[in-house]
């Protein structure tokens, strides 16, 4: 493999970064045509073979497939995890990640989720959050306070949240660019499957010895408490602990990246409710809520339909694939008023971006948690923080997973 490939760069443009500005009055079309609606095969193949790169994909010529686009249809088809089944994920994540919550059914999800969640207890996050999140961000943070200019993304919001994986696991901070960079390939294995597949494997290889020693002499980390954790009198096995560590490396790393970046353009962009939340912290739960809305980092999650249903009055087969827009259901016009706009004064609503029901993300109460710290200590580091007047057209970009490539900003010294 060659030495200059970049993963980060690659995932990036496969997802639409540079290509996809916007994806939002694409998604309103759609929500007019319904709220539930069929996807033409030929579309959906010129889709995948844009973020395969090539690669040799054919669809059954009796496969259906739907894209649920209103809130009231993205909310039906994830409440009902029997009807709507998440295993078809064995079929491509499953590849690389192993058998994780992410491709479970009940009751099986419950029981490992409910052992999992165990590990992400309050005391664990407060604890997290003074130890390691806290420090992280501060750290990055004194390389360029004294400067007067940064790139948020690039300095600050990129590496922070793999950092507090990493701490999180008790892995050595000079493995992190490793991991990293294989987290990354082990998701783009639809972009490039033998690199995917080599990720998963150096992955397994890499936590084995860690994983040995935790289970010899525990410490206080996630690794020692996933090594220590029992299932119905038996403890998980090391394949199970990699499936889970393989899901959480890029899940915490690059959704919490993205959504905190986009979280900061929003308010970089609208100075007015920038200037509200530095003077009213109160707003900060809201301000974030309202980020991950507007802004999802990742637009959209897989299910399969199980039985022949109904969803909103439509009619959907058994063996079906729903396509579940999460950014368009946090978009649907009918349950936010002005949904394009980016507003932390906004009342709360349930929103999509953590998903719902069963498999509602794990991880939310951290990545909440780690948003409010890096603009917390954005706010209180960097005097008078302001996009840079210069920097050319500051915009989120990506169709899948979205975020801005940077945020070039000025602040007083």
């Amino acid at each position: 493999m060659q030495d200059d490939y970049d993963p980060f760069e690659v995932f990036d443009q496969a997802m639409g970064a540079g290509q996809v500005r916007t994806p939002y009055p694409g998604y309103a079309d759609m929500r007019r045509k319904g709220p539930i609606i069929p996807i033409d095969l030929e579309t959906l193949m010129e889709q995948m073979d844009a973020g395969n790169r090539g690669n040799d994909i054919t669809p059954p010529d009796t496969l259906q497939v739907f894209s649920a686009v209103s809130h009231e249809a993205v909310s039906e088809v994830l409440r009902d995890g029997a009807t709507f089944s998440s295993s078809a994920y064995a079929a491509s994540m499953g590849l690389v990640m192993g058998r994780t919550i992410l491709q479970m059914d009940e009751p099986e999800h419950s029981r490992y989720r409910g052992l999992i969640q165990l590990a992400f207890s309050r005391k664990a996050l407060e604890s997290w959050e003074r130890d390691l999140v806290s420090p992280i961000v501060n750290g990055l943070i004194d390389a360029f306070a004294g400067r007067g200019r940064a790139d948020l993304v690039r300095e600050l919001t990129f590496p922070f949240p793999v950092n507090v994986i990493a701490g999180m696991l008790g892995l050595p901070r000079e493995d992190l660019s490793r991991f990293h960079r294989w987290a990354v390939e082990l998701i783009s294995i639809g972009i490039d499957f033998e690199r995917g597949i080599a990720a998963s494997k150096s992955l397994a290889e890499y936590f084995q010895p860690i994983l040995d020693k935790r289970r010899a002499e525990p410490e206080h980390d996630l690794m020692s408490v996933l090594a220590q954790a029992e299932l119905d009198g038996q403890r998980l096995t090391d394949d199970e602990i990699f499936a889970f560590l393989r899901l959480l490396l890029p899940a915490g790393a690059e959704t919490t990246y993205r959504s905190s970046s986009n979280l900061l353009f929003g308010l970089l962009s609208h100075t007015d409710q920038l200037d509200a939340l530095r003077e009213k912290r109160s707003l900060m739960d809201r301000a974030i809520e309202e980020g991950v809305r507007w802004e999802p980092p990742l637009t959209g999650i897989m299910r399969v339909c199980t039985r022949d249903t109904e969803v909103c009055g439509v009619k959907i087969p058994q063996g079906a694939i729903i396509q579940v827009n999460l950014g368009s259901a946090n978009h649907d016009e009918t349950r936010y008023e002005n949904p394009d706009e980016f507003d932390i004064h906004r009342e709360p609503k349930q929103h999509m971006a953590f998903a719902f029901g069963p498999h509602r993300c794990l991880g939310m109460h951290l990545a909440r948690m780690e948003t409010r710290v890096v603009v917390n200590a954005i706010l209180d580091r960097l005097p008078n923080v302001r996009l840079d007047p210069e920097a050319e057209d500051v915009h989120i970009t990506g169709a899948g997973f979205r975020s801005p490539k940077g945020l070039p900003v000025l602040f007083d010294v």
